[in-house]
């Protein structure tokens, strides 16, 4: 069981292990507990010396100005989570969720939110009984924050809201209370919104997104190299030479992949007197292709994580210096952005993943059987599967249109600039899957084709890839009801299975 330590920074481990439902354990350190308890003395001094502070003590967007009675800030709380707990559409899915409530700890651990230890140890509990809040995943703009998301997934300590079995049951908090032993709690001043002003909600799922695409990036390379052994395509392209003299890091990264998962290959002698001098782009311009979407994904774990380790209340609390600043650290533009980039990573290794595919079932592309059968024109063979990729690759196309590029003015226009984190998550999500399935598709055609020549000895890599797909899949003799086959080989790519 992995321990993490709430306020020490989050690492890419803890995230994966997170993100793959392996089994957590947090922890509420003492420097952690005391920056917690600095950070809420100061926050009840402001409350006593009753001078309005944004949050605190007065209403919120376009009713700061309001200030509200000291007996009457914990209703203000509450109001608060109950108020903003309209969001719609599909529930979260559980590791989205575990996600967004380690992120949402690990913000107020962080010492500049003002709350009591007691709600960060209530929400830890909740954690660890492996119940979750009904959290629907549509509603948020991205500033201030993922309100509505985060005011679901908040309010159980309330005693209000939904809870989700581990077992997938829903039933009311109150219930759901019960059944795990927990009793909910009187928010304090300023409680309500630190638990609701971020965007932990869009970095959740962006993360359970990039988790997925580090399997995926792999795979690409994987199904690639598999493809190049069944179109007897040359290896020429992935010397090394030809990355050093234009050398983008994600580029050198995946020739170097190639060159490991050809190596030992007998199909590359086959052209010692091959008269082919070239390959169509989409096996020859791997190491370009590939490693460019291999480059963006860096660039989105970097956001991510800085993001997972971040305090984004607002107002932010400085017990150090006695004071709290209005500020913007809610805004989701600094995820939403390279979430949106991460889209077009996915439409790079899902369009040249298609691509390949098609050449392989082309019969004057391959010099193989038209769409890999045997018998083709009583079998259809592998003609439908490329035209799903076809389709999945478009759909990305679509979901490749940056959601960050538009706003719109919120809260009566006090909240007028607004960064669409949440949306540009989700269609990551859906672009993920997409390309997971174009790969899926791919790595299908690319065993039938090799069928063919498969005397020759593929590369290590390419043949382990080969020898796992027949361990689930027999060739395809004759037509044959395929689509538990397609979801099987889906299944295998997100669990990484072809992470060689």
């Amino acid at each position: 069981m992995r321990r993490i330590t709430l306020g020490t920074p989050l690492t890419t481990e803890d995230l994966l292990a997170v993100a793959r439902g392996e089994s957590v354990k947090l922890v509420f350190g003492r420097e952690a507990q005391s920056r917690v308890k600095s950070a809420r003395a100061l926050v009840e001094k402001m409350v006593k010396a009753g001078k309005p502070v944004y949050g605190v003590n007065t209403g919120f967007g376009l009713l700061a100005s309001e200030q509200i009675d000291a007996a009457d800030v914990g209703q203000l709380q509450k109001n608060l989570l109950m108020s903003h707990a309209v969001g719609c559409g599909d529930d979260l899915s559980a590791t989205e969720k575990r996600l967004a409530l380690l992120l949402r700890l690990q913000s107020m651990c962080q010492g500049v939110s003002g709350v009591r230890p007691a709600v960060v140890k209530w929400f830890m509990q909740l954690f660890h009984s492996g119940w979750l809040p009904r959290v629907p995943e549509k509603g948020s703009v991205g500033a201030c924050g993922d309100l509505a998301p985060l005011a679901h997934l908040a309010l159980p300590v309330t005693g209000l809201g939904e809870l989700v079995s581990p077992s997938g049951k829903m039933m009311s908090t109150k219930r759901g209370l019960k059944e795990i032993g927990l009793k909910p709690i009187e928010l304090g001043a300023k409680e309500g919104l630190a638990l609701i002003n971020g965007v932990q909600i869009s970095n959740a799922i962006g993360l359970g997104a990039w988790a997925s695409l580090r399997n995926l990036a792999s795979t690409a390379d994987v199904a690639g190299a598999l493809s190049v052994e069944a179109l007897m395509a040359s290896h020429r392209p992935f010397d090394k030479r030809v990355t050093d003299v234009r050398p983008h890091a994600g580029a050198r990264w995946v020739s170097a992949n190639l060159r490991r998962l050809l190596k030992g290959s007998e199909v590359a002698k086959f052209h010692k007197n091959c008269d082919r001098v070239q390959d169509p782009y989409s096996f020859r311009c791997m190491p370009q292709v590939h490693g460019a979407a291999h480059d963006v994904l860096g660039v989105l774990e970097g956001a991510l994580l800085v993001e997972a380790n971040a305090a984004t209340d607002n107002p932010l609390i400085f017990p150090a210096q006695g004071d709290s600043i209005s500020a913007g650290n809610f805004h989701g533009q600094p995820i939403a952005m390279p979430l949106d980039y991460a889209v077009n990573a996915c439409c790079a290794w899902g369009n040249i993943s298609e691509r390949r595919t098609a050449v392989l079932i082309h019969p004057a592309m391959s010099g193989l059987p038209a769409f890999l059968t045997p018998k083709p024109g009583l079998n259809s063979g592998l003609m439908i599967p490329q035209v799903v990729a076809a389709a999945l690759v478009s759909e990305n196309k679509i979901l490749a249109h940056p959601a960050s590029a538009d706003t719109v003015s919120t809260s009566a226009d006090q909240e007028d600039h607004v960064s669409m984190a949440n949306s540009a998550a989700r269609k990551l999500r859906t672009a993920v899957w997409n390309a997971e399935r174009v790969l899926a598709i791919e790595l299908h055609t690319a065993a039938q084709a090799r069928e063919f020549h498969k005397t020759l000895r593929a590369g290590v890599g390419a043949e382990k890839a080969f020898t796992l797909i027949r361990k689930h899949l027999p060739p395809i003799r004759s037509d044959r009801y395929m689509g538990p086959e397609l979801d099987k080989m889906h299944e295998l790519v997100h669990a990484g299975a072809f992470v060689i």
